[in-house]
């Protein structure tokens, strides 16, 4: 028997064909995921897009005392956003989260408790996830299709829990830090200024400042962007996501599909 001893180099393009054919075949399911070194799988933070589509979104886990405001700032500028809550904030919010509902936000899951999702089995962060929905129906009667896991913090348990499940990771790619002790001047620095098309913005209710400078901040995006969903930006199948957590339509052949508005 005669045997083929591969060098450094061609084990490396050969470990390349191979990643490329699984990813062919995995183009016909929902989703097909690049991996960073390690075999790392990355969530969703911001998508290519051709035209100026961008998503707002507010974590909720702390108070309602601003919910009211942001509902009329939102609905002053014929803004929506999409708001994620932890199942505890349902229960003890379920009012304002209702109003949220009613007023034609979306809403996804932030985990029950904040709890660490890096720390958890995969039927541990699935139960918390289920937890959570329950207490959103209880409030909106809908059962929402995203998560955000706490802290921004996911491992490839986490990731692949929550897309195996049907559902969407969901990050951000724009942070208005707007939780920690600053000014409302630098939370719009933050945001404006730095967001282009597909972006993902993330904002806190509860925070001292974020309802203050919310105005300026829609006014500024809507001079350039259309906002829109977290639903409504993404792409829902036939997806690959880069090193950076870039989402990229592609079609059945596997090519980017960059003016693609699915």
């Amino acid at each position: 028997m005669r045997f083929i001893v591969l060098n450094k180099k061609q084990i490396i393009i050969f470990t390349v064909i191979i990643a490329v054919a699984i990813g062919v075949v995995l183009l016909s399911g929902r989703a097909v995921m690049t991996f960073l070194v390690g075999d790392r799988q990355i969530p969703i933070y911001s998508v290519e897009r051709a035209d100026n589509k961008i998503a707002l979104t507010f974590d909720c886990a702390w108070n309602d005392d601003d919910i009211d405001e942001i509902i009329s700032i939102l609905k002053q500028n014929n803004c929506t956003a999409t708001f994620f809550v932890t199942g505890k904030w349902a229960e003890a919010y379920s009012d304002s989260l209702n109003k949220l509902h009613r007023s034609g936000f979306e809403i996804g899951v932030h985990s029950y408790n904040h709890d660490d999702y890096t720390k958890m089995s995969s039927d541990e962060i699935l139960a918390d996830i289920e937890k959570t929905e329950k207490a959103i129906m209880r409030a909106t009667g809908e059962k929402p299709s995203l998560v955000r896991t706490p802290s921004g913090a996911y491992n490839n348990i986490a990731v692949s829990t929550v897309e195996n499940s049907g559902r969407y990771c969901i990050q951000w790619s724009v942070d208005g830090l707007d939780y920690v002790d600053t000014t409302k001047e630098t939370i719009y620095e933050r945001v404006v200024p730095n967001t282009k098309s597909g972006d993902i913005i993330l904002l806190h209710n509860g925070t001292k400042l974020t309802a203050q400078i919310l105005p300026d901040i829609v006014k500024g995006l809507k001079s350039n962007y259309n906002l829109v969903n977290v639903s409504d930006l993404i792409y829902k199948e036939k997806y690959t996501i880069d090193n950076t957590g870039r989402q990229y339509a592609t079609d059945s052949s596997g090519l980017q599909e960059e003016a693609s508005d699915i």
